[in-house]
């Protein structure tokens, strides 16, 4: 099957014929340079585009929120880099921003108001129940996802951080498709070890590593699939179904992944 063509305008394009969209994409450095991650962002345009959603990305124009910086303690440089953003959405106007990562989300949303950056921030998780719930994505019954077992990961920034727990949820029960809990979920969800910068750094001494413990506990609920909305959670999670030679078997694909082949995209 031929690759589906898909449309993505800059701020700095829409900027130049006068037009301001509804909502700026924030892609974030994982869903534009992570080889893995980048069909994350393809998905979520697809789907943008399938619905008629006017967006643009900045392109070139974005830089990392500054997020690893502050969680690292340098806060020095997380300045640097918000101040920076923040000059450039100004600039733009911008009202409302969508992001598929609950790092890049939970920093803009709850820490650039105090620098001078005030908006209307979703995660892709709530943002893509919102469409199915108005009726803009419409998932076909008896799909690719049906007999699949389900499980879902909590990211710490959409859950514990942000309390946003059902809308990704809801998303996987619009699939044709049985959601499976782990033992560890919600309020008591399990970190999947990359939070707080760990993701840059080698592990300390233990006896196990954090994303193997998830991996485990994903792998024992029976799911074919363990559903993510993360980009480090991915990467962790994936990790550890490879440690445990499950890789064949089971898939970590994240919310817009199963939306977009459920529509067929």
């Amino acid at each position: 099957m031929s690759e589906i063509k898909f449309s993505v305008p800059t701020m700095a394009e829409k900027a130049a014929i006068g037009e301001s969209p509804e909502i700026l994409f924030w892609v974030g450095c994982a869903g534009s340079f992570d080889e893995r991650y980048k069909n994350v962002t393809r998905a979520f345009v697809k789907i943008l585009n399938k619905v008629n959603i006017d967006f643009a990305v900045l392109g070139t124009e974005e830089s990392c929120t500054g997020d690893p910086a502050r969680r690292a303690g340098n806060e020095f440089l997380f300045q640097m880099q918000a101040v920076s953003n923040i000059q450039v959405l100004n600039g733009y106007n911008i009202k409302k921003i969508v992001t598929a990562c609950p790092h890049c989300f939970n920093t803009i949303k709850n820490e650039y108001p105090e620098l001078g950056g005030n908006y209307e921030v979703i995660h892709h998780a709530t943002f893509l129940q919102q469409l199915i719930n108005e009726g803009k994505v419409k998932l076909q019954g008896g799909g690719a996802f049906k007999g699949k077992k389900i499980t879902y990961h909590d990211s710490c920034y959409l859950g514990r951080a942000n309390n946003i727990y059902e809308a990704p949820r809801e998303v996987l029960e619009a699939l044709d498709a049985e959601l499976v809990e782990m033992k560890r979920c919600r309020t008591k969800g399990l970190c999947c070890g990359a939070g707080g910068a760990q993701m840059w750094k080698d592990a300390e001494p233990g006896k196990k590593e954090v994303n193997i413990e998830r991996a485990e506990e994903a792998l024992a609920t029976g799911a074919n699939i363990i559903a993510a909305a993360c980009p480090f959670c991915m990467v962790m999670l994936s990790d550890g179904v490879k440690n445990k030679n499950k890789e064949e078997d089971v898939r970590v694909l994240d919310l817009a992944e199963l939306i977009a082949k459920a529509e067929g995209l």
